[in-house]
């Protein structure tokens, strides 16, 4: 497994690493023993970057994790965030970077886990509420005390991350990027990059729709989130698949698939970045990790710009109530 660094003299994790959402939440049903299979299958192709959240079940995916992990501890860099949650009826999503949360929410995070620390821990969303100064200086304390290895912040604006940066060295930033989600070549490329902060693309698949399998809302479950994201809705649905059509062709003439072109184009924006692609699969596993060995070459990366260019994905990428988070 080659390997990639998370910031400047940061700790060094596998060039992929393996988004555990899905295992439990927001995908539609889910298979505890196939999810297990997959991170130990991942573990012995040298994965080390294991993702997982508080709000993932909620609960339920850390608890997969720890449960997976258990007794192969060592080989994983686990990372973990906390601070959001939904209301009832999920229309409103409610964001708590107070002081007291931090303390809170990594004792449950290391039960859940059943670990003595956690390596990567982040901040899910920015509380507009609560300077973001007094937040990190909580979660320094998490480091001083031996809980908390590193410090990672997602979907933060980049006067954010200055300011957080400022009160103790954060790791990495965790925002959504891909082919169809590149906000994040405005400003916070070149944020991190000057304050030699690692970059974690999530969803460098565009929650899947990026690997062609998805040809119709039908393919996904009644309970599937996906089904209310504006990017997989009415006539966005079609013109995205019609983008993806146009870069699985790229793909077939290079001989990969879909997806591991995807994966590529995001591992060849930088050294610097790390995607966390999830699946629920071996196989799609195996085929993700193979994304590493792709080369792209200029004329590749062209073609690929000429038929897929930013700003070309249809609709928002999240629907109002995940929206009303972003970027703070």
């Amino acid at each position: 497994m080659k390997t990639r660094t998370l910031g400047l003299g940061g700790p060094e994790v596998s060039a992929i690493g393996l988004g555990c959402m899905g295992m439990s939440a927001f995908y539609g049903g889910s298979n505890e023993g196939q999810s297990i299979d997959v991170i130990h299958r991942a573990l012995d192709l040298g994965v080390t970057l294991f993702d997982t959240a508080e709000i993932y079940g909620p609960e339920t995916n850390e608890l997969l994790l720890g449960k997976a992990l258990k007794g192969r501890r060592d080989e994983a860099f686990i990372a973990t965030k906390f601070g959001i949650n939904y209301n009832a009826d999920r229309t409103v999503l409610a964001v708590d970077g107070s002081p007291a949360n931090v303390r809170r929410a990594i004792e449950g995070s290391l039960s859940r886990l059943g670990v003595d620390h956690v390596d990567l821990y982040y901040l899910h969303r920015v509380d507009p509420d609560t300077p973001i100064e007094d937040t990190v200086g909580a979660m320094a304390e998490l480091v001083t005390e031996g809980k908390v290895r590193f410090l990672g912040l997602s979907e933060a604006a980049p006067a954010t991350i200055r300011k957080a940066h400022a009160v103790h060295p954060i790791t990495a930033l965790q925002t959504e990027y891909s082919l169809w989600s590149r906000e994040p070549e405005d400003e916070i490329l070149a944020t991190v990059r000057e304050l030699g902060i690692g970059f974690v693309p999530y969803s460098p698949l565009g929650r899947g729709f990026l690997s062609g399998e998805i040809r119709s809302i039908d393919d996904l479950p009644e309970d599937d989130f996906r089904r209310s994201n504006p990017r997989f809705m009415g006539e966005n649905f079609q013109k995205n698949l019609d983008l993806v059509a146009a870069v699985s062709a790229i793909a077939a003439d290079k001989g990969v698939t879909a997806a591991q072109l995807a994966l590529a184009w995001v591992l060849a924006q930088g050294e610097d970045l790390v995607p966390i692609p999830g699946t629920r699969r071996v196989a799609t596993l195996e085929q993700n990790i193979a994304a590493t060995d792709i080369v792209l070459t200029a004329e590749d990366l062209s073609r690929i710009e000429a038929v897929f260019p930013k700003g070309a994905a249809s609709g928002e990428r999240y629907a109002a109530a995940g929206r009303s988070a972003l970027n703070r």
